[in-house]
C-alpha cells in the first residue's frame, strides 16, 4: 500500500484510472495497525483489480470534512469508473468481509 498526503490522495480520486480502496488509518490505533494487516492480504488478493493506498487522517482535514469520516480505520472504495461515487466502510471484522465489500463496489 502506497502512502499518500492528502492532496495527492485528492488527485487520484479524481482520476479516472481503475478502482481505489484508501486506507484512512491515524498512526497511534491499534485497530488501524490490524485492520492494515487485513488490507495488505485483501491487496495480495485483488492484484490488479484496484489500487490500494493509505492515508493518516491526522493530515487530511479536508478529506475528511469532504467525505465526513467519522472514525477509523475507514475505507474509502472507488469503482473505476468513479460514477457511483465514493463509497465508505469503517467495519473490518475479516479479509474475507474486506474481500467481499471491496469486491461489491468495485465489481
Amino acid at each position: 500500500m502506497k502512502e499518500l498526503n492528502e492532496r495527492q490522495l485528492l488527485e487520484v480520486m479524481e482520476s479516472d484510472s481503475r478502482a481505489l480502496v484508501a486506507f484512512l488509518y491515524t498512526p497511534f490505533c491499534g485497530t488501524c495497525k490490524a485492520a492494515g494487516r487485513m488490507l495488505e492480504v485483501a491487496e495480495h488478493m485483488l492484484t490488479g483489480e484496484a489500487e490500494f493506498v493509505a492515508g493518516n487522517v491526522n493530515m487530511m482535514p479536508v478529506l475528511v470534512n469532504r467525505y465526513r469520516i467519522t472514525s477509523v480505520p475507514a475505507l474509502l472504495v472507488l469503482p473505476a469508473n468513479r460514477s457511483d461515487g465514493v463509497q465508505i466502510w469503517y467495519r473490518m471484522g475479516s479479509v474475507e468481509q474486506v474481500l467481499q465489500y471491496i469486491r461489491s463496489v468495485t465489481s
